[in-house]
């Protein structure tokens, strides 16, 4: 599998596991398959609430020796209620805490919008049943308290989640010590970002793909039906084609554009073959026809307005 390098000494496998919006049980068979299959990138969130069970699995596996601490790529991210420079300190030993490691090799900012924290909650709500948005959110300060997580030897690298250009741009003018070395997003075929990847490839700054496979799973959560990437006619024939699955091309798809990619799966079956996909190549004419299936900013799943009262903090970045 090949990586992706982050920093002088920082490489992340391009191909790694997500795992939003999974029960424990599921979590921990998905993770122990997808370390049996060869995956040593996961990501996960402090949002996730599922960094315990994860951490169970790890310790399991470094514990017997099947695993070293330093093969492994950790990902986590700080989440919104966390959105102030005590909460990075606070929020990433908790995370540490919950995973039983000394570092993640990844932190992230979640998202670039803050919420005030009211004791344990992660979605604290107003009287009003809105989101209870902090609108003193500031990046630059934030950032500091990141870089100083590495430098106390808890984070190896730090980076951004669903930040825009102009954020991104301010961020990166900002940051003294270190510059943001990743970037995470929602990114399909449908919502193939051309214009923030190539933003980000010319700041050096790598781009991970969240939802590859186009999310149909959060249809119920988002309220809204979800095109099914998988059946794209394009798609299903080049499929066929390279003797793959739809799911096999869309993923190629995107590491071949130099983008690392985290399917969440719970099948052991797919976790198998979302990770079949490096012993065949998309030729320039597959990928020109995949590109044009971009459907621009109409293409994107989650935009975050199912968290009442966000759209209407200051950095909210669509």
């Amino acid at each position: 599998m090949a990586d992706i390098q982050l920093t002088k000494d920082v490489y992340i496998p391009i191909f790694g596991l997500g795992t939003w919006q999974a029960s424990d049980e599921e979590l921990e068979k998905a993770v122990d398959c997808a370390l049996e299959a060869g995956y040593r990138h996961i990501d996960t969130a402090y949002a996730y609430e599922n960094e315990k069970v994860l951490g169970r699995v790890l310790r399991k596996w470094i514990d017997s020796g099947k695993i070293k601490r330093e093969d492994l790529f950790i990902v986590t991210k700080l989440p919104e209620v966390g959105n102030r420079p005590s909460g990075v300190v606070k929020y990433l030993q908790r995370s540490l805490d919950n995973l039983g490691l000394p570092y993640v090799d990844l932190y992230l900012v979640h998202t670039p919008f803050g919420y005030h924290e009211r004791g344990d909650d992660l979605h604290p709500m107003t009287d009003k049943g809105m989101i209870d948005i902090d609108l003193s959110t500031d990046h630059a300060a934030i950032w500091k308290a990141m870089e100083d997580q590495v430098i106390a030897g808890k984070a190896r690298s730090i980076g951004i989640s669903n930040f825009n250009e102009k954020q991104i741009e301010r961020l990166w003018n900002c940051a003294e010590r270190i510059k943001p070395s990743m970037l995470q997003v929602e990114l399909h075929l449908y919502f193939q970002q051309k214009d923030l990847v190539n933003y980000c490839h010319s700041k050096n700054i790598k781009v991970c793909a969240y939802s590859p496979l186009g999310s149909r799973g959060s249809s119920q959560l988002l309220g809204k039906e979800i095109p099914d990437v998988l059946n794209n006619e394009v798609v299903k024939s080049i499929a066929k084609k390279h003797g793959k699955t739809p799911a096999q091309i869309l993923l190629r798809h995107i590491i071949q554009r130099g983008i690392a990619a985290i399917p969440k799966s719970t099948n052991p079956q797919r976790i198998l073959q979302n990770l079949q996909i490096f012993d065949f190549e998309l030729s320039s004419e597959d990928m020109e026809k995949l590109n044009g299936q971009d459907q621009g900013k109409a293409g994107r799943i989650l935009d975050f307005s199912f968290f009442k009262g966000v759209p209407s903090h200051p950095e909210y970045p669509f």
